[in-house]
């Protein structure tokens, strides 16, 4: 559930903190020296019939750029400031999770720290991520994704003592169909009940516990890209015969296996050893 704006200036701000921090100031720059050019412009008085509405535009538009000469620049430039040490915090919450390299260390941050941990885990796979935020940590689709003009939903759950159930996969599954997206993700820091993980099976949805997620984590310098498919992770799933890797169940997607079950390995694609089921 996104959050509500108070003001038009409050949503310019949030679009501001999503860009980076350098096109903040640039548009900052551009927007000062342009509404000043038109600040310091004399307006000429009309007087012929018929002018008057030309007049009182002309007017009423230069008293908006002696304002906003200074506001919009100001509300860039908070941006670029948050939007810098916002990054900071999400690399440093990913590489502080990294050196703990357990799965506590998911459960010890606050459900706003996850998100933007999960956020910045698919960034670094070369995804376009906007957090859409929230008013707690049960709001909707936490996470939008944008990779080759495709478009994809993430919902991020930090339950430290419930399984996540069928109901939130069906409902991401819902959204997915009302927005377009072509692909979901359900990353918690638990784990998921049989019932969410059999609703999931043959549909472009990957749920990522508590364990996958510390595996992404880690494995983040190592792969540009996420899997775009995973099924779900199965107990004792056998080593890779490649890299020796843990092993994921998948679907074939195309070719004259498609919908058949297989295990790929979880480095896919720096390896992509495969095993019959």
């Amino acid at each position: 559930m996104s959050r509500r704006n108070n003001s038009a200036l409050e949503g310019l701000l949030d679009i501001a903190k999503m860009l980076p921090w350098w096109i903040d100031i640039a548009i900052a720059i551009i927007a000062y020296f342009w509404l000043h050019s038109i600040a310091t412009n004399e307006v000429v008085v009309m007087a012929q019939p018929g002018k008057m509405g030309e007049f009182v535009t002309g007017q009423l538009f230069k008293t908006f750029a002696t304002v906003g000469q200074y506001l919009l620049s100001f509300v860039f430039l908070l941006g670029a400031a948050l939007s810098f040490f916002g990054r900071q915090k999400r690399e440093h919450l990913l590489s502080e999770t990294k050196q703990r390299s357990k799965q506590n260390a998911l459960l010890d941050m606050s459900w706003r720290e996850f998100e933007m941990l999960v956020g910045e885990a698919f960034r670094q796979r070369g995804f376009t991520v906007v957090e859409m935020g929230g008013n707690g940590p049960d709001g909707g689709v936490d996470l939008v994704l944008k990779k080759s003009g495709e478009t994809h939903l993430v919902q991020c759950k930090q339950w430290k003592a419930f399984k996540v159930g069928v109901q939130l996969v069906r409902e991401l599954f819902g959204v997915m169909a009302a927005k377009g997206a072509v692909s979901g993700y359900v990353v918690t820091s638990g784990v998921f009940t049989s019932e969410a993980k059999a609703f999931a099976d043959g549909r472009n949805i990957e749920l990522i516990d508590g364990t996958m997620l510390t595996r992404m984590i880690q494995g983040v310098k190592s792969s540009n890209v996420i899997t775009p498919k995973v099924v779900y992770e199965v107990d004792n799933a056998p080593a890779c015969p490649k890299c020796g890797s843990a092993m994921v169940r998948r679907s074939a997607r195309r070719g004259s296996n498609a919908g058949q079950a297989f295990f790929g390995c979880s480095q896919y694609p720096a390896c992509r050893g495969t095993r019959p089921i």
